[in-house]
């Protein structure tokens, strides 16, 4: 039973998600009795590697005050979006991955994918995330310092929607802690030990992490152990 769920969940789960997985199925165990059966069965859940940061905050742009000030706290949908880039390998090129998570139940509402690191990705990532969100305005939008955010294209675009900047300090990676965060689960569970031969497998690939597994059935500890969809629904409905 614990085997099957391990499976299910594609090795990304440690005993505490299986042991609520299982629960829901109707099967009660104790999260001892769980990650005991996990040890016996050699059931291990995906293990983290260091990766390397993509700012690039040597630049003479302008930025914004860090009105966030690592206060990652949200009452409600909309209020504080935050923002990140990563890169990812495949046997053609890198490509690079921005993303928007809404800090209120840490889902991820926009997000874009390109094979350079320039200002269009991360105004493609606000777009779409405006778009799902049904255009809100007011927000703050956090960032790092990178000069994809201190661009001129990428300021109108803030500033069109009515959205308050806000940056990270310089060189403070816990300024964005839980967008950073989020690019740590991403790669344990879903790109190390893979190889992505080329570009349209690696965006299938993070299509289904994004829309089905994160999203809609990841369950998260700062949304109770639920999913970012379920938490929405049971918070907003």
């Amino acid at each position: 039973m614990v085997a099957e769920a391990f499976a299910a969940r594609k090795g990304r789960s440690g005993s505490v998600g299986l042991t609520l997985d299982l629960d829901e199925l109707g099967h009660k165990y104790n999260r001892k009795t769980v990650a005991a059966s996990m040890k016996r069965q050699g059931l291990v859940a995906k293990a983290a590697k260091k990766y390397k940061a993509t700012t690039d905050s040597d630049q003479n742009l302008p930025v914004a005050p860090n009105h966030l000030e690592q206060d990652f706290s949200a009452h409600a949908p909309n209020q504080k979006w935050v923002y990140d880039i990563t890169y990812l390998w495949t046997g053609e090129v890198w490509l690079y991955l921005a993303v928007v998570l809404d800090l209120f139940s840490r889902m991820v509402v926009g997000w874009a994918m390109d094979k350079r690191m320039k200002a269009k990705i991360v105004c493609d990532a606000l777009q779409m995330a405006l778009w799902r969100r049904k255009m809100p305005r007011g927000m703050m939008v956090h960032s790092d310092r990178g000069s994809q955010y201190c661009s001129k294209q990428y300021q109108a675009l803030v500033a069109n929607h009515d959205l308050t900047p806000s940056m990270s300090g310089k060189g403070n990676c816990y300024d964005n802690a839980c967008a950073e965060s989020f690019f740590h689960t991403l790669k344990v569970e879903m790109v190390h030990g893979e190889s992505f031969a080329t570009r349209e497998n690696m965006r299938r690939a993070i299509f289904e992490y994004i829309e089905v597994d994160y999203n809609r059935s990841r369950r998260h500890s700062a949304n109770g152990y639920i999913s970012p969809l379920a938490f929405e629904h049971k918070m907003v409905a």
